[in-house]
């Protein structure tokens, strides 16, 4: 996943699986995935949120100005990109 220029490395499907079933597990409730790139880590973060306007929260990579990005959404239960 996230191959090509516009993104820093590609990340493995298997662990994008992972992350998707610990978010479906949480009693939490969450509704959705936010992947985000870590700059100084060099790595994708999962996040997970309740709701979808917590997205907003992260700033795309460019205009962000610090150091993580958000790079996509999903819904944990249909899977579809929702940013």
């Amino acid at each position: 996943m996230f191959n090509g220029p516009d993104y820093p490395k590609s990340l493995d499907e298997d662990v994008f699986d992972v992350w998707l079933e610990k978010g479906r597990e949480q009693k939490l409730g969450y509704h959705c995935l936010i992947i985000i790139w870590d700059e100084y880590d060099a790595a994708y973060k999962p996040i997970y949120a309740e709701h979808r306007d917590e997205i907003s929260k992260y700033p795309s990579r460019e205009k962000s100005t610090g150091r993580e990005w958000l790079v996509a959404a999903y819904d944990l239960y249909s899977e579809s990109r929702v940013a």
